[in-house]
């Protein structure tokens, strides 16, 4: 079922979740993903997003006492994995498409995968980082809204190279409350955002936010241009060592009295229970302003969702 399908046939006013989880390492079993899924079921999940991850350099001391360059992908299996979830489940899943590190060839490849696996959501994203080695002959998209556009393309019969059964892909985007880092300002990222609609997309999902008010204003900033659902993102933070992580892989303001919080907590449990608290004071806000449904950043470690999901009992 699609995204917006499963948004509108909730129940009215009650309140639903969605997660992210991340692939295991390469060479681990399916059986991790497995287990991890069966932690996240009984809060009934509404759909689980899959991350993908391009290969990156890697360079790899040989021999001779020298380096030599290898493309390395540490988390393969995003396609697969949705497939076996949605089987083993029953439950939606969202894989990610990346700019980075595919070529449109490849893209193409994969949206025929998951059209015959019957997956009918996909998030289109730029990806993290700066843009990997490109290969000679195949041609790539620069931002994300030239990734929808392909995907719009093939829900209307238009291949790279032919014409062919259209597919029937909701797509999914990313928005950015504190804007994307590499704007120049917010008012751009916002027409960006627009265009990200305006060539199909049909829900946006935010970049995780620690404080309410800056999702709040943004949602202002756009209303009356983006008529898509926007769902807002968060994380559970657990350990100090999360503060530098976020704001460097993230580029997100953390608010100092949550910094000041998981800084003087002198234990890991005490970190999750701050972590924790915040989490559910920020989501109890959420609802309480009429937000019905929350995204989770779930990565890994369910252990923190799990436990703000009691912390709601």
């Amino acid at each position: 079922m699609k995204v917006s399908e499963l948004l509108k046939n909730k129940i009215k006013d009650a309140v639903t979740i969605s997660v992210e989880i991340t692939p295991p390492m390469r060479g681990h079993s399916i059986e991790t993903m497995f287990r991890l899924v069966d932690t996240i079921l009984p809060y009934k999940p509404l759909w689980i997003d899959i991350t993908s991850h391009a290969a990156d350099i890697q360079w790899v001391p040989t021999e001779e006492n020298q380096y030599e360059k290898k493309i390395h992908r540490k988390t393969p299996g995003t396609i697969a994995i949705c497939g076996a979830l949605e089987y083993k489940f029953g439950i939606p899943t969202v894989p990610h498409l990346l700019c980075h590190g595919f070529c449109r060839e490849e893209t193409e490849d994969a949206l025929i995968d998951l059209s015959f696996l019957g997956i009918e959501n996909v998030l289109a994203i730029r990806g993290d980082g700066s843009a990997k080695e490109k290969r000679p002959g195949k041609s790539y998209h620069a931002h994300a809204t030239d990734l929808v556009g392909q995907i719009q393309a093939m829900n209307q019969g238009q291949f790279l190279e032919t014409k062919a059964t259209p597919t029937q892909f909701e797509i999914g985007v990313a928005c950015y409350p504190e804007k994307h880092f590499e704007a120049p300002n917010l008012e751009w990222d916002i027409d960006h955002f627009v265009q990200k609609q305006t060539l199909g997309a049909n829900y946006a999902i935010t970049q995780m936010f620690f404080d309410n008010q800056k999702y709040f204003d943004f949602c202002q900033k756009v209303a009356g241009k983006i008529k898509i659902p926007i769902i807002p993102a968060t994380k559970i933070l657990s350990s100090a060592e999360h503060l530098g992580k976020i704001s460097k892989y993230f580029h997100v303001d953390l608010p100092k009295t949550l910094v000041d919080k998981l800084e003087q907590a002198k234990t890991e449990e005490k970190a999750l229970d701050v972590g924790v608290e915040w989490a559910y004071q920020q989501s109890l806000d959420l609802i309480q302003k009429g937000h019905r449904h929350l995204h989770f950043y779930v990565m890994k470690n369910t252990k923190p969702f799990c436990k703000l999901m009691e912390r709601f009992g």
